[in-house]
């Protein structure tokens, strides 16, 4: 068992953001997520980020707008995106997005966690991969921007 005390599998997706903000890459993945039937909990301390995210999910498109709100709203447990502060599923989610650049470990307890960070959270964020490769039950993959799409990579 690794630092994490982890054992079931679940992949953690490393996406570094060179070009385009978290609020700009994660109505792709929340799209992808719904598509599957799963839900998303999108996680970061700051408040102002996950407005953007939600004005983000909204605005997808006027066909494809992706319906979500804050954990403080009346009825969390109806959305299929929850945008939060805290790692509580309050809409059954087993999918985390930690939009903020913030490894949290509570994130471990999902099927699947999509971790964004830039320049000024690149230290933490090798600090996770190097932890994370050393948990049994943990696949982590990076992704970095290359022009305007994702190519996975070491």
């Amino acid at each position: 068992m690794g630092r994490f005390g982890r054992v079931i599998p679940m992949q953690v997706d490393f996406y570094q953001l060179t070009r385009d903000p978290a609020e700009a890459v994660i109505p792709a993945i929340a799209r992808r997520v719904l598509e599957g039937g799963g839900r998303l909990l999108v996680v970061s301390a700051e408040r102002a980020l996950l407005d953007r995210v939600s004005r983000a999910l909204w605005s997808a498109g006027p066909e494809t707008y992706l319906a979500n709100d804050h954990d403080d709203a009346p009825q969390p447990d109806v959305q299929p995106i929850l945008l939060s502060a805290a790692c509580a599923p309050l809409n059954a989610a087993r999918h985390i997005a930690l939009a903020d650049g913030r490894w949290r470990e509570e994130a471990l307890a999902f099927e699947r966690a999509f971790y964004f960070f830039d320049d000024t959270t690149i230290d933490e964020a090798r600090a996770t991969w190097r932890a994370l490769g050393k948990v049994d039950g943990v696949i982590p993959r990076f992704w970095r921007q290359e022009g305007g799409k994702w190519r996975q990579g070491p």
